[in-house]
């Protein structure tokens, strides 16, 4: 523990607790119908998401009150714990498979997602490589491929599982880091190019991967198969109008929006309370955003700097790919809306993200 001369950001924490509060209340609107239907109890996911909840607000006020320098000298450990559960989690017997996918570790009902601890692994340990050295960044093996190959090993084992979404989600985080950083830009927006026929490369033996990564440009020419959920998510939104049908009152989590608790989320958002509580839930991530890259520049060393700001992309960037998704701007990638979505495996992890970012503007202006 360190001695703190300042006060946390309350602007970032009021708007994570404003996330946190609207999560909790939508999940349980947009999930009660299927919990009834297929566990006899509405309350189900109310009452995981309210758990999780407070495990993550636990995590956020140990995190931060823990100096983030700390997390420099356990950026290795963190990386490699988090390449060893990727790999666990591939492992038949070991990984639990659910819909054709093995992305979660655990007994029972208790599963975590070693992806989700992944990411905020990621940032750590990009924050921590790229502040040793002021002038590392510059230098294209060192600083741009070294660990860029590390992330991409994690990228890859998240892409096996399959999760395309949070792969993306990963890759694009550590891209926008070494940006951020001062990275040569010829080399990150080549690395970027490299990408686009990776996927096409990924995807073009697959027919479903092929529908999926295009159905939102027509979801109209397969309204039932690929392009189902994308028509059922614009449905809810143009529904809600300005104001919503009302809270609770949505149709679209009558088994016709698949996900509607986590991924879709944001759609019953849209239909239950309109126009100005989407516009809400935008401008909190936007609140935060701003104020957690302003906490990155006034960081008072280049860890500090670094560690903001990508916890900041982390969580912005996520929040943008899942609305893009929902309103039919680019393919669906399965990725949850941060801080709102159920899911404990996602939330947790965020919230501790958030504790660290608000420990970094604890020292604010202690330069």
């Amino acid at each position: 523990m360190s001695e703190h001369r300042g006060l946390p950001d309350l602007m970032i924490f009021i708007a994570v607790l404003a996330l946190l509060s609207i999560g909790i209340v939508m999940v349980f609107s947009a999930s009660s119908v299927m919990a009834y239907h297929e566990l006899g109890d509405p309350y189900y996911y109310l009452k995981r998401q309210s758990m999780w909840a407070v495990i993550g607000l636990a995590a956020l006020v140990i995190c931060m009150n823990i100096d983030y320098h700390v997390w420099a000298k356990l950026a290795g450990p963190l990386m490699i714990l988090s390449v060893v559960a990727l790999v666990l989690v591939l492992v038949p017997g070991v990984g639990v498979l659910i819909s054709g996918s093995r992305r979660w570790l655990g007994v029972g009902p208790v599963r975590v997602q070693p992806s989700e601890f992944a990411k905020l692994s990621v940032v750590v340990f990009l924050a921590a490589y790229l502040s040793a050295s002021p002038g590392r960044v510059k230098n294209a093996v060192r600083g741009v491929f070294m660990p860029l190959a590390l992330v991409g090993a994690c990228v890859l084992l998240v892409l096996r599982e399959p999760d395309l979404g949070t792969s993306i989600g990963m890759a694009g985080v550590a891209w926008l880091m070494l940006m951020t950083a001062g990275a040569d830009l010829g080399w990150l927006f080549g690395l970027a190019a490299m990408t686009v026929p990776a996927v096409y490369l990924y995807a073009k033996h697959d027919p479903v991967r092929i529908r999926r990564l295009t159905s939102f440009l027509d979801p109209w020419d397969d309204p039932l198969d690929s392009g189902f959920h994308i028509i059922q998510s614009l449905l809810a939104l143009g529904s809600g109008g300005l104001v919503g049908t009302g809270l609770g009152l949505s149709r679209q989590k009558f088994y016709y929006l698949p996900e509607q608790h986590t991924d879709f989320i944001f759609a019953i958002i849209g239909e239950e309370l309109g126009f100005l509580g989407a516009a809400t839930v935008v401008f909190l991530y936007g609140l935060f955003a701003w104020r957690g890259f302003r906490a990155s520049l006034n960081a008072p060393d280049a860890f500090g700097s670094l560690l903001a700001s990508g916890i900041t992309i982390m969580v912005a960037l996520q929040a943008t790919m899942n609305i893009a998704v929902v309103t039919g701007s680019m393919p669906i990638t399965g990725i949850t809306l941060p801080l709102i979505s159920s899911g404990g495996s996602s939330l947790v992890p965020m919230l501790a993200g958030v504790g660290i970012l608000l420990n970094v503007t604890r020292h604010a202006g202690q330069r």
